[in-house]
């Protein structure tokens, strides 16, 4: 059986993700590969950005594991139970199904709000394109 391949000019570094219903129209996500599995056991991955300004707030309805790759400004990642994480290139994540999150990203003296952003990849329990 062959193995799934995109180069990186099929993947976030060429297009962003598009934009996903958030309240502050800052949230981008895409799906870039899924694997061949019954509609329950599907893993779907790509990448999802979240720029400055209002947070996002997201309640998995799957599981979901996220790697950050890049952190321009501040990137900061809280759970219901009010734990806090500030986050850095390389932290992981694991996000049962039912947590609430939510993902803050802000400015630093050195970067504007506008200019700041943390982009992450992803790879979920759920089918493609349904997030």
């Amino acid at each position: 059986m062959p193995l799934y391949f995109k180069p990186g000019s099929d993947s976030y570094f060429s297009n962003q993700p598009p934009a996903i219903p958030a309240p502050g129209k800052n949230s981008f996500l895409g799906d870039n590969l899924h694997s061949d599995a019954p509609k329950d056991k599907i893993l779907s991955s790509g990448f999802y950005k979240q720029c400055g300004g209002e947070a996002l707030v997201y309640e998995y309805t799957y599981e979901e594991m996220k790697v950050n790759v890049e952190v321009h400004g501040k990137f900061i990642v809280s759970d219901e139970t009010g734990a806090t994480y500030d986050v850095t290139p390389g932290s992981t994540f694991y996000f049962p199904k039912g947590c609430t999150i939510t993902f803050k990203v802000e400015g630093t003296d050195e970067i504007p709000e506008s200019e700041a952003y943390a982009l992450n990849w992803f790879c979920g329990l759920r089918p493609a394109d349904s997030a």
